[in-house]
């Protein structure tokens, strides 16, 4: 009977840190994978969100299915934060949101919604993105393509092709935007130039679907959501997934959200029902535990100031080990392989190293990036920050010989 299946190759991602913990090497140091560590190289546990547990353990009850759409407190707790207390479209009602399993669940059950409602449209993602983007979008039926963003020359951001090229998309093409902390490049517009392609999204009447993973980690909560609060100011319907797996470091507890920014109230009541009946065919409702953690938090003063604390402290590591690697390279690696470090931002960077060179440094050095170059800063510290510069020297001083 399933003679006919062939074998799946493994997520390249997934796959490459399951052969970093088969690695033996004692000096290895893992930065492909998109996981925050904190200075001592484990998954931190943060303070709100152990209080928050543990007060959610100390009254136990009944487990109840949540409907369909989630965790009524945990959704407004989202449409807060993702667009606000005083968005005019939250107060409106003019905000469809529904309670996902992690960013992931977010952008599947919004491509399967879009597929049923806009079946003749094609989406289009960042070139690069995140490799899942196209995953997801191509096995819900869609032809994906891709629109210019990352300049490998610079390290930045090629944004007057990108302009240009969605400039001249049909009507109704989806188009895939990461709202900052882009993966895999870290580079990411800035608020003119957003201001700027949003204006075009609305000439064209494109609909955009903002992946927004990492809110916290650039230049702050409220900042890092500018452009999905650019586009309820100039009144473009819109989705919006976003996670808490890493500013909660919640991964395993699976918990997202997916908005659609609506035109008026019934709309989004209507885009709701149908947003409950896509996630109905795929899951049938989302968990509890990890939903209630957040909802927890964000709605509580004093856990809220606490979590909001850590995660800039958080973003304060990230870059002091950006800074840490530039200063380490300095001089052993060209100018422009140099600068990216600390000019893109959030957990990741393009370190401009080619798939042979990563190979090398896995393969002789133990230092594991994904093939793409993709370096996750997030997981330097200072106890392996030395051995992973000193092993990227190394490996372009060894292709410059």
């Amino acid at each position: 009977m399933f003679e006919h299946i062939d074998a799946y190759a493994g997520d390249p991602i997934l796959t490459l840190n399951e052969n970093f913990a088969k690695d033996s090497r004692d000096h290895k140091v893992n930065l492909s994978i998109g996981i925050y560590y904190d200075d001592h190289g484990r998954l931190p546990v943060m303070q709100a969100v152990r209080e928050a547990e543990g007060q959610l353990l100390a009254e136990l009850g009944p487990k109840p299915y949540l409907p369909m759409a989630g965790f009524a407190h945990y959704r407004d707790a989202v449409q807060s934060l993702v667009f606000g207390d005083d968005s005019a479209a939250r107060t409106e009602g003019r905000i469809a949101t529904v309670q996902t399993l992690g960013g992931s669940g977010a952008l599947k059950v919004g491509a399967d919604f879009i597929k049923r409602y806009f079946a003749g449209s094609r989406v289009w993602v960042s070139d690069p993105t995140w490799e899942n983007h196209r995953f997801i979008f191509e096995r819900a039926g869609f032809e994906v393509n891709a629109y210019p963003y990352y300049d490998e020359s610079s390290g930045g951001l090629k944004f007057e092709e990108m302009l240009s090229a969605i400039d001249a998309l049909p009507a109704r093409s989806v188009v895939l935007l990461h709202a900052c902390c882009h993966n895999p490049t870290g580079v990411d517009l800035n608020d003119a130039q957003w201001v700027e392609l949003i204006e075009v999204i609305r000439k064209r009447d494109l609909l955009p679907f903002i992946d927004m993973a990492y809110q916290g980690f650039g230049a702050g909560i409220d900042a890092d959501a500018f452009a999905i609060r650019e586009l309820v100011r100039q009144n473009v319907p819109a989705l919006v997934a976003n996670s808490f797996s890493k500013n909660f470091s919640l991964y395993g507890e699976r918990c997202g959200g997916l908005s659609v920014i609506c035109e008026s109230p019934d709309v989004a009541a209507r885009v709701l029902g149908q947003l409950t009946s896509a996630v109905r065919a795929n899951y049938s409702n989302p968990p509890t535990h990890g939903a209630k953690i957040v909802a927890r938090v964000l709605t509580t003063p004093a856990l809220r100031q606490s979590w909001q604390q850590e995660l800039a402290s958080m973003c304060r590591r990230i870059m002091r080990m950006r800074a840490e690697i530039h200063e380490r390279l300095r001089g052993k690696v060209p100018d422009t392989m140099l600068a990216r470090y600390l000019e893109q931002r959030g957990m990741f960077t393009y370190t401009g190293l080619s798939a042979d060179q990563v190979d090398t440094l896995r393969e002789r050095h133990g230092v594991y990036l994904i093939r793409s170059g993709r370096m996750c800063v997030a997981a330097l510290n200072d106890n392996n920050v030395a051995t992973a510069a000193q092993a990227i020297a190394r490996v372009i001083s060894q292709a410059g010989d």
